[in-house]
């Protein structure tokens, strides 16, 4: 084959490539952009599927926020719920992750396991046995703040995850130990050297993490729609849930609460996705 015909080849093969590829990504997209339209359209206007933007982007969020199931608190609720979550998780879950790379004893292995397992339990099994729990924590003094309808009851299960104790212990196995042990010959003690060298060098795993905890708990729907029973404790999720199930919905309304609610997630993902795939892969290079 001459250079010439070559390079044609190329070059079609280059153009399928990048048309299969833009196709692609506007079939993900799409529904984004649709989403962003709708909020600025009627709710007649949504359902017929419009796809001209309109001019009642703040009629819908004046309805919105003057809605009965108040909007407001709800995503201040959840903002709540999830930065502790999160950051509680990052502390917890990595402590833990990095105890059982470090530390070796005979039944480390085995507790591990026993935690791994729990990972295929499914959630929906345990959700009479945790609500049993957490309905006697009212008779415990000092437990209050983790009972029935309390954002500590949502907060607490979720602090300690099978999937990020794992996910800690597999990227911990990349942690250069030369650094660990020059710092104990420094003096330094086993909580500094956590604190002070291992979660810097970690950065990329912990940012992978955070958005994959926030998001999670910024998302969560059935445990909240069973444990926060007071609509001043709901959460968004629970609202805009609550706004879909109306005899009459407004989808413009709904389309604007859901558009405001993706934006934490969203910038959390911006601020981080420069550190989120090398922490996937298990690199603690950044």
């Amino acid at each position: 084959m001459s250079r010439k015909n070559s390079k044609g080849v190329s070059k079609l093969v280059s153009f399928i490539k990048y048309t299969f590829l833009i196709i692609l990504s506007f079939v993900s997209i799409f529904p984004f952009i649709w989403m962003i339209i709708a909020t600025t359209n009627k709710s007649v206007d949504v359902t017929r599927g419009t796809l001209i933007p309109g001019s009642y982007f703040f009629d819908n969020l004046k309805n919105l926020l003057a809605s009965d199931l108040k909007y407001t608190v709800a995503f201040k609720n959840s903002l709540i719920i999830a930065v502790i979550t999160t950051a509680l998780a990052m502390l917890v879950s990595s402590l833990a992750g990095y105890a059982f790379e470090i530390y070796k004893t005979k039944t480390r292995d085995k507790i591990f396991n026993f935690i791994l397992l729990s990972m295929m339990v499914p959630f929906a099994a345990l959700i009479v046995p945790l609500f049993r729990l957490f309905s006697k924590m009212n008779n415990i003094p000092g437990l209050k703040g983790i009972s029935l309808n309390t954002h500590g009851a949502v907060i607490i299960i979720s602090v300690a995850t099978a999937f990020l104790i794992f996910f800690f212990r597999q990227n911990t196995k990349t942690f250069p130990k030369d650094l660990m042990e020059a710092a104990r010959i420094d003096g330094l003690g086993e909580l500094a050297i956590f604190f002070r060298i291992y979660m810097p060098t970690m950065k990329s795993t912990y940012a992978a993490a955070t958005i994959v905890t926030f998001m999670a708990s910024w998302n969560s729907y059935l445990w909240p729609l069973i444990v926060l029973q007071s609509p001043d404790k709901r959460t968004l999720p629970l609202v805009i849930s609550a706004l879909g199930s109306s005899y009459t919905p407004d989808y413009g309304m709904i389309m604007t609460a859901v558009v405001i609610a993706t934006l934490p997630t969203a910038l959390i993902f911006f601020l981080m996705q420069k550190h989120f795939v090398a922490g996937m892969t298990g690199s603690i290079k950044g």
